[in-house]
């Protein structure tokens, strides 16, 4: 695995030069031997959309950015026609998104309707906040394979919560036995080469269920906007990177939002998504910003990856080595 020096260089290489195309095309190369040639597909829906006093400055639901003013939650029996319509388009694993301040047991409550109603082998992943070992127990009794958890780019300074805060959760995550996938997020113009080769060096150091990188999306009136947006191929060039900084244990490899460059440097798990989307100022992303399953395989397609059919691969790596 490349150093933390070997990182900075590889990530200040001219996006557009012959060596940024050679970290593309062998971060593919990995992703590809590693997965047999086949990306998954995941989906996302979420149980609840309200004001969240979290504050992170580059999500939609805060409080600070005046998006959305009130708070509406899915009924059970909706929760549960969202996730069998994602089970039966086929995506690999369906997860249950709540804001962080959504009520636990309303959120176990809502999971366990879901879960009497999928299939047994279907995957079902939780993205929550900050949990203690109690709780994340809790979850993995509810019927949880796993959890979406990160420390985000500059967390404590672009957001509320302390960054020892979020990794005290992913140790108590995987404590009760959840598999964890994270990311290298959000990806801002701002964000120096060390900091994300450093982030990419700590997603890494917890052998995930899956890493990768995402760029942020500027929610339109937010203070935040103003600091831009870097390209699609900065994100690839990125996502590359973080492909050569993973141990060969982890087979998956994300980015978001599903695009074919981010395929053709390595990601090999995109998101369909429903309902409330951090990333977007209309209450149902499936009718703005959210693919759909169908949608993210032919992406995946025109970037000339397979994809895999039946449940995730890479929730399934309890036995995979840990360390903090």
């Amino acid at each position: 695995m490349p150093s933390r020096e070997e990182l900075i260089c590889l990530l200040g290489l001219d996006p557009a030069s012959v060596e940024t195309y050679s970290v593309m095309a062998e971060a593919a190369r990995i992703s590809k031997e590693l997965s047999g040639g086949r990306a998954e597909v995941h989906a996302q829906f979420a149980v609840n959309l309200a004001p969240c006093s979290c504050n992170c400055l580059f999500c939609s639901f805060a409080e600070t950015n005046k998006i959305f003013h009130e708070a509406t939650e899915l009924a059970s029996g909706e929760a549960v026609a969202c996730a069998r319509r994602f089970e039966a388009e086929g995506a690999n694993a369906v997860y249950m998104m709540s804001t962080a301040g959504h009520p636990f047991e309303r959120f176990l409550e809502t999971a366990r309707e879901v879960k009497n109603n999928l299939k047994p082998e279907t995957v079902l992943i939780a993205n929550v906040g900050d949990q203690s070992l109690k709780n994340s127990i809790r979850l993995k009794d509810a019927g949880f394979s796993g959890v979406y958890h990160a420390v985000r780019l500059r967390e404590g300074t672009d957001t509320t919560l302390p960054a020892e805060k979020r990794k005290r959760s992913i140790r108590n995550f995987q404590e009760a036995g959840l598999d964890v996938g994270t990311c290298v997020e959000p990806v801002g113009p701002e964000h120096t080469n060390a900091e994300l080769a450093d982030m990419i060096r700590f997603t890494a150091s917890f052998h995930p269920a899956y890493s990768g990188a995402a760029r942020r999306i500027p929610i339109p009136g937010t203070a935040i906007a103003g600091r831009g947006l870097i390209s699609e191929w900065r994100m690839a060039q990125i996502v590359a990177v973080t492909r050569l900084g993973m141990p060969r244990t982890v087979m998956g490899h994300c980015t978001h939002e599903p695009c074919a460059l981010g395929a053709i440097a390595g990601a090999n798990l995109f998101w369909a998504e429903a309902g409330a989307n951090p990333r977007d100022t209309e209450e149902k992303t499936e009718e703005s910003r959210g693919e759909t399953v169908n949608s993210c395989r032919t992406i995946f397609s025109e970037s000339d990856w397979g994809v895999w059919e039946g449940r995730s691969r890479y929730y399934e790596n309890a036995d995979s080595p840990r360390r903090f």
